[in-house]
């Protein structure tokens, strides 16, 4: 690790002009961000902690939508009955992320601006149409998300929630790597008020939504339906967990299991 300067802030207005003032990065529960420091992946000079701002924290049901505080932990999504009984596939999407530790320390925000390629919560994003609410705007899933480790999030700009519609149906299958339990792929099916909503993750630079499997299941909400669809493999990633053809495959697969899981 190298030096670098902690600024503790207290409100969410304290860590947007630490931000600004210094170009560092915003510290959540610090698991992906500090083990890309000490990689020298990411080398910022000044680090904000957030994990002092009450206000970011937090479930509560809006209306016909779950809103989750960016610095909630993922054990206390996993744990919470709020969630268990609005959208339990969260729970379930967040009990299954890394190991104990990572569940106690990581956190939503922390994950989503964060943008591993094969992170759970992502696909939740996308998978839902979920809104992240940040200190200066409310931006769609589908305009979040912008690359490998790239979101709109500005320099500045603090994300303080997550807003998930509840959907009529859903459930998340994802093909763990069995070291890391980050996803090799994992599919997140939806059925909302505005239709079928299918996001991959682990399979490309970024989670991403697939057309023609929303398109499939929109016609038939059917495990066969899913898994007679031919994913192009073009864009997928290529590594030695695997090829893209087999990402590829994996996603028909993993997404006419969720489809059943959903019921």
């Amino acid at each position: 690790m190298y030096a670098f300067e902690l600024t503790r802030a207290k409100t969410v207005a304290d860590a947007a002009a630490a931000l600004a003032k210094s170009g560092g990065k915003a510290l959540a529960g610090g698991q992906s961000l500090v083990g890309a420091m000490k990689l020298r992946l990411a080398q910022p000079g000044t680090l904000v902690d957030l994990s002092g701002i009450a206000e970011l924290k937090g479930i509560r049901k809006d209306g016909d939508a779950l809103v989750i505080g960016a610095m909630t932990r993922h054990a206390e999504v996993a744990a919470s009955s709020e969630v268990k009984s609005a959208i339990p596939v969260l729970a379930a999407l967040a009990q299954g992320i890394g190991d104990r530790q990572v569940r106690n320390m990581g956190t939503l925000g922390g994950s989503i601006a964060h943008n591993d390629p094969a992170a759970d919560w992502p696909a939740a994003v996308l998978g839902l149409g979920a809104t992240v609410i940040t200190n200066k705007r409310k931006i769609a899933a589908d305009d979040f998300f912008k690359g490998m480790y790239e979101t709109a999030l500005a320099a500045d700009e603090v994300m303080t929630a997550v807003s998930f519609p509840v959907p009529k149906k859903a459930a998340y299958i994802k093909f763990p790597n069995p070291a890391s339990r980050f996803a090799l792929v994992g599919v997140f099916v939806a059925q909302t008020a505005n239709g079928v909503r299918v996001a991959v993750t682990g399979a490309a630079p970024s989670a991403f939504r697939s057309k023609p499997l929303e398109d499939a299941l929109g016609k038939s909400f059917t495990a066969d339906a899913a898994k007679a669809v031919k994913v192009d493999s073009k864009g997928l990633n290529a590594d030695l967990h695997g090829s893209p053809e087999y990402r590829a495959h994996l996603i028909a697969v993993l997404a006419s299991r969720a489809v059943t899981a959903a019921g």
